[in-house]
């Protein structure tokens, strides 16, 4: 009876077939929302709001008017986080509105990409499966 025993070259595509073909299956991709929970704040007034928003939807909060594009949530396995893609306009001006905010939110960075208004404090708090 032989014994048969990998030779180098066949540790180096056994090490090959690990490495790129089943280490990459091991994460999945992000889990796509369906709506967005958003943290609001009025710095005259203090009030503080929260509500839902659903993908492609837009809601008024005071002056401004958050409409989310996108929105992507990491699977329970990684590290928690939301990613927001969102536009915001300050309509001061109902004829005119002003986009103030356009580009990612991130639930657990406030700081990263912050809305930065006078009035108003916007924060992405959720994204819903």
């Amino acid at each position: 009876m032989k014994i048969m025993k990998f030779g180098n070259l066949n540790k180096i595509l056994f090490i090959f077939f690990l490495f790129f073909f089943i280490s990459p299956k091991l994460y999945s991709d992000n889990l796509i929302g369906s709506s967005v929970t958003i943290g609001a704040l009025d710095k005259i007034t203090a009030k503080f709001s929260e509500f839902d928003i659903l993908i492609t939807q837009k809601k008024k909060f005071g002056s401004l008017l958050v409409e989310i594009i996108k929105c992507e949530k990491r699977p329970p396995e990684q590290i928690p986080e939301d990613f927001v893609l969102l536009k915001i306009y300050d309509e001061i001006n109902i004829d005119k509105p002003i986009l103030i905010f356009s580009g990612w939110m991130l639930s657990s960075s406030r700081s990263i990409s912050p809305l930065e208004h006078p009035t108003y404090d916007i924060w992405v708090k959720d994204c819903k499966i």
